[in-house]
């Protein structure tokens, strides 16, 4: 078997009979994959510990797990992507040898990071596969042996995960590959014990309320299972779908009776009527939604109301949560309601309030006052705008005006706030997003009350396919129209950040590779560190200044950890745990050598 992976990896002829077909079929996946079959090097990620699948196999798994206790034998949890959920093992080389191979909670053994394994080629053949030693694609697993069975929603069939044992290449044998049927099985009948009740109530008030409906759109929504009748699938663009189901699930988990209004990325506004089944504490619910489409854009003359098909003119971008949240402004503006556009910093709030009102009124006139600026003053000129007649007015970051002022501010609103004059000042307030668990204060929420809507204007995360968009419109703007692209494997990696500063951070990190490059093609390594720190969080300065040096030293050892840990004076055990909690990547090319 050693000698036919070695042949595959040199592309020299394998024999079928030497080895199985399913294995071979995932060396090829593995291979097409371009997945490194002399390494492991992988990125620790986020993992749903207390969600269905866990609350249902956690005592299956801790059971079996007490019996194999004195065995040389791992039992492995992994949700749908192959991240490692659970892991127990009572044999302390085995566990030692499975940390040095990441296969270890928070990691994925998905094929596309590892290859052929038990884990992995479970989830790509969906049915149970056994991996032995040298059937393994990648090298330092050869000495395992590992059999996977993926476990099923008992109503839906959709997979949910997979359940491994995994032990030494020497200890296997054929009872391996029956366990963990066997256990995924019994994971299955828990899951059904759990979710049947509310699955059978679900199915039971969706054809209720389909027999009722006549010709309305009708869906039934649970944790892992939507439904809909005919008329839905005509209604409902499937690009409107996710933000509408979006928003009703989050009513649904009240346990109310709600009605929505949703304004669909289509242009569509849907109102819908939530009809919860079941809610859970833990946050699990399902319902039924019957939606009405209240309100299309229809196409008036050409040149008549300008409206918002992709992207605003210095708005750049045409994702769904994008282009969803720019028609809502549009729409609000055309109505002359005064909206509130609620977002981190760096989103585009401004920027979104600015682009709307120059779609409609190219030479209108538009003020931005900053909250950070208040005094008399400025709360003179906030009464002289409104005063003005027609315009637009942004008020930035209201919240973090003080008490005493947001109180002042609401008193100069309120003259022109139920006005029905077309000619009023279009005002838009923006703020950061709304504390968790908390409340604002209430001078602030009087002052809130004095705009109708709420808008929220989605970060560049949620949004990352707009950085291909933004990218050369930001590189335009930075080097007045001068040839300078992005290359597709620097895209890549800007594509694969986070960007915890929004659209304000990709700005900044540009004008530094402009600063060095004004002309030509942007590659990787012109990129500044901090890009290649794909990491799920904000990190504080001191955080931010480590991480660059870990990525520089990195780049000076050409990928080697070992080196770039001697030259920075860590261990190589800090590196490794620093370069997982920072999320590093290397960029293609750059060996990632141990």
């Amino acid at each position: 078997m050693a000698a036919a992976r070695e042949a595959f990896l040199h592309r020299d002829a394998v024999a079928p009979e030497s080895v199985r077909a399913p294995i071979l079929a995932s060396w090829i996946r593995s291979r097409d994959m371009d997945v490194p079959a002399d390494s492991i090097d992988l990125a620790e990620l986020d993992c749903e510990t207390d969600g269905p699948l866990a609350r249902a196999a956690t005592p299956i798994v801790a059971e079996l797990a007490d019996q194999f206790a004195t065995e040389p034998v791992s039992l492995i949890l992994c949700d749908h992507d192959g991240v490692v959920l659970d892991r127990r093992t009572g044999d302390s080389a085995l566990r030692q040898h499975l940390d040095r191979v990441w296969l270890a909670p928070g990691f994925s053994y998905a094929e596309r990071h590892v290859g052929t394994n038990g884990i992995g080629t479970a989830l790509e053949g969906r049915r149970p596969t056994a991996v032995f030693g040298h059937e393994h694609f990648v090298e330092h697993l050869e000495d395992l042996a590992c059999a996977g069975a993926p476990i099923r929603h008992p109503v839906t069939g959709k997979i949910l995960g997979v359940v491994d044992l995994t032990g030494w290449r020497r200890e296997a044998n054929s009872l391996m590959m029956a366990t963990a049927a066997t256990t995924a099985r019994r994971i299955e009948e828990a899951l059904l014990a759990a979710s049947g009740r509310h699955e059978l109530t679900l199915l039971h008030d969706y054809l209720a309320a389909v027999q009722r409906a006549g010709n309305t759109a009708v869906l039934a929504v649970g944790d892992d299972l939507v439904m809909m009748n005919d008329r839905a699938r005509e209604l409902i663009a499937p690009s409107d779908q996710v933000p509408l189901l979006a928003g009703a699930t989050e009513a649904l988990r009240s346990g109310r009776s709600r009605q929505l209004v949703v304004d669909l990325p289509s242009g569509a506004t849907a109102r819908v009527q939530c009809r919860p089944s079941w809610a859970e504490s833990d946050g699990s619910s399902g319902g039924v939604l019957q939606v009405t489409l209240t309100h299309r854009e229809a196409p008036g003359p050409r040149g008549s109301h300008p409206t918002i098909t992709t992207a605003l003119p210095t708005a750049v971008g045409s994702g769904a949560l994008w282009t969803k949240c720019a028609q809502s402004v549009d729409r609000h503006l055309r109505k002359n309601e005064w909206v509130v556009l609620e977002g981190e910093p760096g989103s585009g709030r401004t920027t979104l309030a600015r682009a709307t009102h120059h779609l409609h009124s190219p030479a209108g006139h538009v003020r931005v006052l900053d909250a950070a600026d208040f005094s008399p003053r400025w709360l003179a000129e906030v009464t002289d705008e409104l005063a003005g007649g027609s315009g637009t007015l942004v008020l930035r970051e209201v919240d973090t005006l003080p008490p005493a002022a947001a109180t002042a501010l609401t008193e100069a609103l309120e003259p022109q706030r139920e006005s029905t004059d077309h000619e009023r000042p279009w005002v838009v307030a923006t703020r950061g997003p709304a504390p968790d668990g908390g409340t604002d204060s209430p001078e602030l929420t009087a002052l809130l009350g004095a705009f109708p809507r709420t808008i929220e204007v989605p970060p560049l995360r949620h949004h990352v396919e707009d950085v291909a968009e933004l990218v050369p419109y930001l590189l335009a703007r930075l080097t007045r129209g001068a040839d300078l692209t992005c290359s597709p494997e620097a895209l890549r990696v800007l594509m694969r950040n986070r960007w915890p500063g929004n659209v304000d951070q990709l700005y900044q990190v540009l004008r530094k590779v402009v600063a060095r490059r004004r002309t030509g093609v942007i590659r990787v390594e012109d990129l500044p560190p901090e890009t290649r720190a794909l990491t799920r969080r904000v990190l504080t300065p001191l955080e931010s200044i480590e991480c660059d040096a870990i990525v520089d030293a990195l780049l000076d050892a050409d990928g080697n950890k070992a080196e770039a840990a001697r030259r920075l004076g860590m261990s190589r055990a800090t590196i490794y745990r620093k370069i997982r909690g920072y999320g590093i990547a290397m960029p293609e090319g750059v060996s990632a050598s141990g």
